[in-house]
């Protein structure tokens, strides 16, 4: 969330106050998942995913744009992609209960 003020004047308050509140949403709606009863909450992480494919796509375009830098493009993007991971894990353990990483 440290490169919206970076961003020109002209997309700051336009497609940077979008990737802004799309990073809000996200951590409003993972708040929502964990405390959801467990047969909903497959739908919550279902919005965090898609959540987050919108910020990869925002990220992409205000790097096409030019908007930020190479180096902030990749930060976020590294980022992005465990929030993936970390989402498809834990909807992954959802639908399948049995099947736990965890040994005891």
């Amino acid at each position: 969330m440290n490169i919206v003020p970076h961003i020109t004047k002209g997309a700051r308050y336009t497609l940077g106050a979008r990737i802004e509140n799309k990073f809000i949403d996200l951590l409003e709606l993972s708040h929502k998942a964990y405390f959801t009863e467990k047969d909903k909450k497959s739908e919550k992480i279902s919005g965090c995913i898609l959540i987050t494919d919108t910020l990869k796509f925002l990220i992409s375009v205000a790097w096409e744009a030019k908007l930020i830098s190479n180096k902030q493009c990749g930060d976020i993007a590294l980022k992005l992609e465990e929030i993936g991971k970390m989402l498809g894990g834990w909807k992954k353990s959802l639908e399948n209960p049995e099947k736990k990483n965890r040994t005891l």
